[in-house]
Parts: C-alpha cells; structure tokens; sequence
C-alpha cells in the first residue's frame, strides 16, 4: 500500500499547480534533479520525466474535455509525474498510468494521492518489451517522440496494446524526430494533426495534437 509519508521521506520534493477549466491540482516535483543524473554519463536515463511538460497540460485538458465513455479503458505511455492521467482520471476516465523508471513511478502513486484519484492505476511498462494487462480503447502520450531509437517501440507498444477499433492521441513539442515518425508509422495508422498553443504568463508554447487510427 502507497504511503504518503514514506514517499516524504525518499524525496526532497515541491508543489506545483495546474489549473484547467477552473479546476486546480496539485503536484510533487523532485526540487532538483541531481540525484537522478550518472555524474558519468549524464545524458544516460536523463530524467526527463521530472518535469511538468507544457504538452502534457494541454493532452490532460484535451482528455478532462472528452466525454466518459463507461467501459473504455486509457492507457497512458510515459506519464513521467503523471499529470495527464492523474487529470484524466479525475475527470472520469479509466486510465492506466504506466512509466518504465521506477523514480516516476512513485512521484505519480503520490501525485495521484495527493488528488485524491484512488481508483488511477499505476504500474510499470517497458516499450523494449510491452506486456500490458489487455488491450485498451485509447492511448495517450505526451513527449513520448523523443528518441530515434524509440520509434520502432512505439510502433511494437501500439500494435501489441491498442484495440483493432481504438486510436492514439499524442501531443509533442516540434522537433527532428517527428517526421521520421510520422513516415515509419503512416502505413499503419491514418494521422491527423492539429497545432495548438499553450500560454502562460508571457510565454507561449506551440504543440502538436496528434491523432492515429489504424489503417483497415
């Protein structure tokens, strides 16, 4: 069983909030990320995952938005401290929230604690090697299109975990390897994309919402 005290106690931690619509929640970030780095490869396993991605709030805004539809099941991919699904799940959705490092993992039990969101489900998934728990309806991701070598398995993640009748809904930042993406999986999956920007303060972030359907 999750304990919130025992998760104090491992990390030196700090509360972020995220507003949407006028609904507020709350969120644990590491207050620095030095523990995470190898001093002597500090790009191997950066941890990516530590930081609240504009992308991540507007897919956690596009999902809080969408009707529920009782019996479809949401996987989420790379959830990192898991806003997108802690907030997805709060609006009513079934999500399954999955990260393959074991740090976020914990930050996303205790985020979803924090909100309150007791019926999210957290749980470990490597895309080398993509066992989930049945296929699911929808899956989400926000800056998952990182890598070059991470696009075969996505490609293998989609196949193996998505419904024959599901889609896929992707929100990136612009960069170098979404176009060999978008080639490697064209001949699966029908693509839409749509731009969309984020502004806060006097900073504005422009994302693409990406939307994938399997090709009959």
């Amino acid at each position: 069983m999750f304990s919130i005290d025992q998760f104090n106690r491992q990390y030196d931690t700090e509360r972020r909030d995220i507003v949407i619509d006028d609904h507020r929640y709350w969120f644990f970030v590491p207050r620095s990320i030095d523990r995470f780095i190898d001093p002597e490869d500090p790009l191997q396993d950066f941890p990516l995952w530590a930081k609240i991605w504009p992308a991540s709030v507007v897919l956690a805004g596009h999902l809080r938005r969408l009707p529920v539809a009782p019996g479809q099941r949401i996987l989420e991919i790379g959830s990192g401290l898991g806003v997108v699904g802690i907030i997805a799940a709060c609006s009513g959705h079934d999500v399954t929230l999955t990260d393959a490092n074991p740090h976020a993992l914990e930050f996303a039990r205790a985020n979803a604690y924090l909100n309150g969101c007791t019926q999210l489900t957290v749980q470990r998934l490597d895309w080398q090697d993509p066992q989930p728990e049945g296929e699911f309806d929808t899956i989400v991701g926000s800056e998952v299109v990182y890598k070059d070598q991470d696009i075969d398995r996505l490609l293998t993640l989609f196949v193996n975990c998505l419904k024959p009748q599901g889609h896929i809904i992707l929100v990136e930042e612009m960069r170098r390897t979404l176009d060999p993406f978008f080639r490697h999986l064209d001949p699966h999956y029908r693509i839409s994309i749509k731009k969309k920007v984020l502004r806060a303060a006097d900073e504005e972030s422009l994302v693409l919402l990406i939307k994938m359907h399997p090709r009959k």
